[in-house]
């Protein structure tokens, strides 16, 4: 059978944990694809919230496959911590539900220290970064000298971390910067041995045969947003890895002709954490409000969220990048108690009117606003469409005619429960 692809379409945190766990029950298997612990998806079911940052979202259900794919970067420590809290709160044994893959780059303790001083290197001009390693662990990658899960299982790997510590430590020596890399080291090498009771994979071959089976379904995870992939994001405001649905197939080793339905997740808003344009961003009391009912604060960083209206010209570049077949709108419970709602239509570059996502949007942008009549109504108990407030499936009805694509599913609160599907 062909995968399926869910993934972001703003700038994260869209609320893809709980719609993963939504529909985990139509799949067998689920995949992590790329991102690291920079991720933070948030599920909430049986009045009980947790937050997942490397372990696919499939976890809370018995019987399905978690596969943590070949891009991904993992750091053994925070895998091992986020493992135990699953067995404290919910009793679950991780290594009887996930398998990782060989090819997955590993986060070293260095890498989390030199992302610190790169990043206080920058002064004012920081990117935002969560400070989990993940961008010296790609540039490792790219550079063809990080380490691998599946070296961990190899003799001589512990002079294999060694040779790039010490690289690392040579680089350190060119900041001012304080770190203690001994104390992190006995929690990370703790970490690998807890990931060596893990089945370690090579999953390109593993998923590539439960293609083959026609009762078999397989569901792939992005982590962040479309708006942060490292090649088609507001760069250098971004994250290290390709979030768009391009990305997929490189994490897991599939063809393009593999991809089947590609769910595309957005806000019925828009937020960003850290720094990087928005240009819907809003400074106002309505900022403020979306923030405080819509709780925006970041689950990996715990940073207040920057609020703004609906981007319908970074949405649809979003659904271009991704070839989005259906969409899913979370978060429109937000939306409950204010008189106008705004979408922008177009962007307003230098007095000329686009619809195109420009290449540099840290220039001076003026959107173009489509004004809506707000609902007022409490839509967090509703679980049919037929339900709708009239003015909330004017607003669905919008988006789908200017994305030319259907939301078949409407979050309308925290919980699993709370969801509408088309």
């Amino acid at each position: 059978m062909k995968v399926d692809v869910l993934l972001g379409l703003q700038w994260g945190d869209e609320g893809k944990g709980k719609v993963v766990d939504v529909l985990t029950p139509d799949y067998n298997v689920i995949t992590r694809f790329q991102g690291g612990a920079n991720a933070g998806h948030s599920l909430e079911f049986n009045n009980q919230k947790h937050i997942l940052h490397l372990i696919p979202s499939g976890i809370f259900h018995d019987g399905i496959v978690n596969i943590i794919g070949n891009c991904v970067v993992l750091d053994p420590a925070i895998f091992k911590k986020e493992c135990d809290s699953l067995k404290e709160k919910f009793g679950i044994i991780a290594n009887e539900r996930i398998q990782v893959a060989k090819k997955a780059t590993l986060i070293l303790p260095t890498h989390r220290i030199l992302d610190g001083a790169m990043e206080a290197s920058k002064g004012d001009k920081k990117i935002g970064s969560t400070l989990k390693g993940i961008g010296p662990a790609y540039t490792d990658k790219t550079s063809r000298c990080g380490l691998r899960v599946g070296d961990i299982l190899l003799p001589d790997f512990r002079d294999k971390y060694e040779k790039l510590k010490q690289s690392h430590l040579r680089t350190l020596s060119l900041y001012d910067y304080d770190y203690n890399v001994e104390e992190m080291e006995a929690e990370w090498f703790a970490g690998v041995e807890a990931l060596k009771q893990f089945e370690i994979i090579e999953a390109e071959h593993i998923v590539n045969d439960y293609i083959k089976k026609d009762n078999v379904s397989i569901l792939a995870e992005g982590a962040q947003g479309s708006l942060l992939d490292v090649d088609y994001g507001s760069y250098p405001f971004v994250t290290s890895s390709n979030t768009i649905c391009a990305g997929a197939c490189t994490g897991m080793g599939i063809a393009p002709s593999a991809i089947g339905e590609v769910k595309g997740i957005f806000k019925a808003y828009c937020t960003r954490v850290g720094s990087g344009p928005f240009p819907t961003e809003l400074f106002d009391t309505d900022g403020q409000k979306l923030r405080d009912i819509g709780h925006e604060y970041g689950s990996t960083t715990g940073r207040p969220r920057r609020c703004g209206w609906m981007d319908l010209v970074a949405l649809k570049y979003a659904v271009m990048l991704n070839g989005v077949t259906e969409l899913i709108m979370t978060k429109a419970d937000v939306l409950d108690d204010f008189d106008t709602i705004k979408i922008a239509v177009k962007y307003k570059v230098n007095g000329i009117e686009t619809d195109a996502f420009p290449y540099d949007i840290e220039q001076n942008i003026e959107p173009v606003y489509k004004e809506f009549k707000g609902w007022k109504t409490d839509i967090s108990k509703i679980r049919s469409e037929n339900d709708f407030p009239v003015e909330l499936s004017d607003y669905i009805a919008f988006i789908e005619k200017e994305t030319g694509v259907p939301i078949k599913i409407v979050s309308v609160g925290a919980d699993r429960e709370a969801t509408v599907v088309r």
